[in-house]
């Protein structure tokens, strides 16, 4: 029999991200491409936040709401890329299995609210389009929070029932994890015995989650199209807006999907292929957000056009 060690008992149980180690001696060159993507989208991501906290112009509901995606953008990475960098480079692929459950807990928070955030701005998008009139009364703070309360605590309640179970199962000897950092479905594979209730609270956590703010946010496209097609022209620029999201959701989408299948149809997956689609779910956004958002939203794009602008007529010393 398997020796077991829980996590009541034993504080100490470490486990090694093995992710990409297939790739044998290639391996420390992913380095290069995932350090330019982390670099890009933390310096993106920032000057979008400096931008719209410095900018009155840009102190609207959609752009608020955009830069808290940046902000969302900007941490999101910060929870695992360093860390998976200094695996690839000095092969440092240890993490406890507190370590774990924090890292988790903040990738899937965060997580979370990219698609949450992305209801916010569909919201935003339906007052404006097809109720201008009421866009001001239901877009001000106290009545917009009634919006976002219920998202806030459903994700919070549902990621830490999803974190804590997962911190309560038997781990046997056999600790390495076939990724690059602690996913939920990872560590649940690594345990001993039943875990058909992690299972059901991972797919429930899903369904609520990202499925449910996934249809909200494609009815509410529904809506808009169908508004606009009727009134014609004259509600064509604001529809760019809404392509601007059409294609943050369907690439973010694209890839959460393809990760989350591959846990289901691993055998039609290699492992390294399954562990890029699941850092490439967390980082693409990440990455290309504001860069979307920068060029497809003219008022954001003014602005970095004027802030571009004085960096050039500053004295050069």
């Amino acid at each position: 029999m398997q020796q077991e060690l829980t996590v009541q008992n034993v504080s100490f149980v470490t486990f090694k991200l093995n992710g990409f180690s297939d790739l044998g001696e290639w391996r420390p060159f992913l380095f290069i491409p995932y350090f330019l993507m982390f670099l890009l989208s933390t310096v993106a991501n920032s000057v979008l936040i400096y931008l719209i906290a410095s900018q009155v112009a840009l102190h609207t509901p959609m752009c608020i709401l955009i830069g808290a995606m940046a902000v969302v953008d900007l941490c999101l990475p910060i929870f695992f890329v360093p860390n998976m960098l200094l695996s690839f480079l000095f092969n440092w692929n240890g993490i406890s299995l507190v370590g774990c459950l924090i890292q988790m807990f903040f990738i899937h928070y965060f997580g979370t609210f990219q698609s949450t955030l992305l209801v916010w701005m569909a919201l935003d998008r339906y007052f404006a389009i097809c109720k201008p009139l009421y866009y001001h009364k239901y877009m001000q703070i106290p009545n917009f929070l009634k919006y976002i309360i219920v998202p806030v605590i459903r994700n919070i309640i549902l990621i830490t029932a999803m974190v804590s179970l997962a911190g309560r199962l038997k781990f046997c000897l056999k600790n390495e994890m076939d990724h690059c950092f602690c996913e939920h479905m990872t560590l649940v594979q690594l345990a001993c015995g039943d875990t058909s209730i992690n299972n059901i609270v991972g797919l429930t956590t899903i369904f609520l989650i990202p499925s449910a703010d996934d249809v909200f946010f494609t009815l509410s496209y529904f809506v808009i199209l169908a508004h606009v097609l009727k009134a014609g022209k004259s509600h064509l620029k604001a529809i760019n807006t809404c392509i601007t999201h059409l294609i943050v959701m369907a690439g973010a989408l694209i890839f959460a999907l393809i990760a989350f299948m591959s846990y289901r149809i691993r055998n039609n997956f290699s492992s390294n292929s399954r562990v890029f689609l699941s850092t490439m779910y967390l980082l693409f956004p990440s990455c290309f957000n504001p860069i979307i958002y920068g060029v497809r939203t003219k008022e954001i794009r003014e602005q970095f056009l004027k802030f571009m602008n004085r960096i050039k007529v500053l004295p050069q010393w």
